[in-house]
C-alpha cells in the first residue's frame, strides 16, 4: 500500500515529525480507515527514503496515542478511533501546526500584530468566503 506522505527535505521540521503529523492526519480524517494494514517499518522507511529508526519512532508514537496497533507477527494496523477522539486529534493537529507557524514567525522577528495579520490573510486565502 502506498501511503501519500510528502517529505520536505528543506523544512526545519524534523523528518519523523513530518511523517508522524501526516500519518496522524490520514488516520484522523479517515483517509486510512480502521484496520488498514500499514507497510512494515522496513518497507515504509524504504519508500520514504529514511531510516528504519525514524519510522519505528513514528509507529511507536502513534501506537502510544492509540491510533495504531501492532499484532506480533502480523503487522501494524490503524486502530479504531472514536468520534470524540477523532475530533480531539483533529483540533490538536491544527493547534500544533499553528503553534509551529507562530514559532517560525517569532524566530525571524515577526511581531504579534504581524503574525495576526498573516493568519487573517491565510484564512482569507484558504476560506475565501
Amino acid at each position: 500500500m502506498k501511503i501519500p506522505i510528502q517529505i520536505n527535505e528543506n523544512s526545519a521540521e524534523p523528518l519523523y515529525h513530518q511523517i508522524e503529523n501526516q500519518l496522524r492526519s490520514l488516520i484522523v480524517t479517515g483517509q486510512l480507515g480502521e484496520g488498514t494494514h500499514l507497510p512494515s517499518i522496513r518497507e515504509f522507511a524504504g519508500a520514504l527514503n529514511c531510516s528504519v529508526i525514524t519510522v519505528r519512532r513514528v509507529y511507536q508514537d502513534l501506537e502510544n496515542e492509540g491510533l495504531l496497533r501492532t499484532k506480533q507477527g502480523t503487522g501494524t494496523f490503524v486502530a479504531q478511533v472514536e468520534a470524540g477522539d477523532r475530533e480531539n486529534y483533529r483540533l490538536k493537529t491544527a493547534q500544533e501546526a499553528m503553534q509551529a507557524a507562530v514559532q517560525s514567525g517569532k524566530a525571524v522577528g515577526c511581531t504579534k500584530e504581524e503574525m495576526e495579520g498573516l493568519f487573517r490573510e491565510a484564512l482569507r486565502v484558504i476560506y475565501p468566503k
